[in-house]
C-alpha cells in the first residue's frame, strides 16, 4: 500500500515539517487545523467560539479537496486550551454533523501553536 500526499490551497499550508492530510488504504489522516486564514495566514478570530468556525471552515476546504464532504468523517479530536469553551465549540462542531457525528475525543491542553484557542483534526474514511 502507498501512502499519497493531500494538499490544497484553500486550507491553511502546514507551518512545519508536516502534510495537511495522508491519504493510506481508505483513510485520510488530515493534520490539526488551527483558525489560520488560508489567504493570510494570520489567526482568525478573537474568541474560541470565532476560531472555531475558521477550524471548521478549513477542515471543510480540505475535505472538499478530495471530493468528500463531512458526513465522511469517522473520528475527530478537539484541543481546547479551556474546557470551558466546550459548549460553544460543540455547538458550532454540531453543526457540521447533524446525522451520524463521528467518534470523538476532546481534551484540554496548556497550549497549542501560535496561542490558538482551540485545535481539530479528522480522519475521514472512503472509497478513495
Amino acid at each position: 500500500m502507498k501512502k499519497q500526499i493531500i494538499a490544497t490551497e484553500k486550507a491553511p499550508k502546514a507551518i512545519g515539517p508536516y502534510s495537511q492530510g495522508v491519504k493510506a488504504g481508505g483513510f485520510i489522516f488530515f493534520s490539526g487545523q488551527i483558525p489560520l486564514d488560508p489567504v493570510t495566514g494570520e489567526i482568525r478570530g478573537a474568541t474560541c467560539a470565532e476560531q472555531a468556525e475558521q477550524v471548521m471552515e478549513n477542515i471543510g476546504a480540505m475535505l472538499a479537496a478530495v471530493g468528500v464532504d463531512f458526513t465522511a468523517v469517522v473520528k475527530t479530536t478537539i484541543f481546547l486550551t479551556d474546557l470551558a469553551d466546550f459548549a460553544a465549540v460543540n455547538e458550532i462542531y454540531g453543526r457540521r454533523f447533524p446525522v451520524d457525528p463521528p467518534a470523538r475525543s476532546t481534551v484540554e491542553v496548556k497550549g497549542l501553536p501560535r496561542g490558538v484557542k482551540v485545535e481539530i483534526e479528522v480522519i475521514a474514511f472512503g472509497d478513495w
